[in-house]
């Protein structure tokens, strides 16, 4: 059963994240490689189901590998977690891993605030989220509408605005939000 405290969504229709880690035993890699194509397969045929991404080990002395599945909402993904199909999945992995699996769900905000070294922490309080992306958001702002301003300014309103959130947004997710998180990276995850 999926642990709803895992679950950090606020709406039914949120795109859903979860990041699933396997710790895979000595010799094992190979039949974890055929568990993990099939069960990629029986994933595909849930309905809201958007892909699976794997990131495999570098090294073979820490043979862990991390699975990212998308839904395109919570309870599609919760059918999915729950269902006889996974759950006879997951038991066939048992021989194939030193331990149970990890499940992290990640739906928003809290994407921003993964650390790429630490990928299966738990995302910090959501009023330390909301302070850190306000800051993100004021700055990237207050820069992108003084730069452009003029090159803006004979476009429609709407327009206007639709060109510079998008580009806030884009500079947030890719430029900004990782800078921050590492500047605030003792205040958002103390026990690190």
């Amino acid at each position: 059963m999926l642990k709803e405290s895992l679950i950090g969504t606020d709406e039914e229709s949120d795109q859903v994240t979860a990041v699933i880690s396997h710790l895979i035993r000595s010799g094992r890699e190979q039949g974890y490689e055929e568990w993990l194509h099939g069960i990629t397969q029986a994933a595909q045929k849930f309905k809201g189901h958007l892909g699976i991404s794997v990131i495999r080990p570098r090294e073979h002395v820490h043979p862990e590998y991390v699975v990212i599945v998308r839904f395109d909402h919570y309870h599609h993904l919760k059918q999915w977690m729950e269902s006889d199909v996974r759950r006879e999945w997951v038991e066939r992995l048992q021989p194939l891993v030193e331990k149970p699996e990890a499940i992290q769900t990640l739906t928003g905000l809290e994407t921003w605030f993964t650390l790429s070294d630490k990928p299966l922490k738990p995302p910090p309080p959501r009023y330390k989220m909301f302070l850190v992306t306000w800051l993100g958001v004021f700055i990237t702002l207050a820069i992108l509408s003084r730069l452009l301003a003029p090159l803006l300014s004979r476009l429609p309103l709407l327009l206007s605005q639709l060109i510079i959130t998008g580009l806030v947004v884009c500079c947030l997710t890719y430029l900004l939000m990782p800078q921050l998180t590492k500047l605030f990276r003792k205040w958002l995850y103390p026990q690190l």
